[in-house]
């Protein structure tokens, strides 16, 4: 990966909709050739997906937290981390330093969702305690870091 695929990366996570010949604008190449190196990215895993960012409370999630996860003694980190992905309310998970062993980003329509959801981490085989973090405003969220990606940011 060179310099001009972290400028299209970039650029594609301003705008993922972007055209090929937009991209090109953007960073100085032909559309095929912006073609070509996206397919590559895409083909590397670079590139994972491509999504739409919605409001969360304009379909009906207006409840987020963060809960920690505290493990037993004798939970397998695998195993707790398989049952919090079945949970359809989780909507990230993430391995952490420290007590907890996961950090989980919950959203729910409303703050009763929100203890049942609370019952059903806490009833995971491998799951000690949880200790749950209501958000009541989101500054930002999902934005893309292109100090790391753009070398002209």
């Amino acid at each position: 990966m060179d310099a001009l695929d972290r400028r299209i990366i970039a650029a594609l996570r301003v705008n993922g909709r972007a055209t090929y010949a937009e991209l090109g604008r953007t960073v100085g190449l032909s559309a095929s050739s912006v073609h070509e190196r996206v397919g590559k990215l895409e083909a590397a895993g670079v590139i994972t997906g491509y999504h739409a960012v919605v409001d969360p409370g304009m379909v009906g999630l207006g409840v987020t937290a963060l809960v920690g996860i505290h493990p037993t003694e004798t939970a397998a980190n695998e195993d707790v981390a398989g049952a919090l992905g079945e949970l359809p309310e989780v909507e990230s998970c993430y391995a952490v330093a420290g007590d907890e062993a996961f950090v989980v980003k919950v959203r729910v329509a409303t703050v009763d969702e929100l203890e049942q959801t609370l019952n059903s981490l806490r009833r995971i085989d491998g799951v000690a305690r949880t200790r749950t973090t209501v958000v009541l405003s989101t500054r930002f969220e999902g934005r893309p870091n292109n100090s790391e990606i753009d070398p002209d940011a």
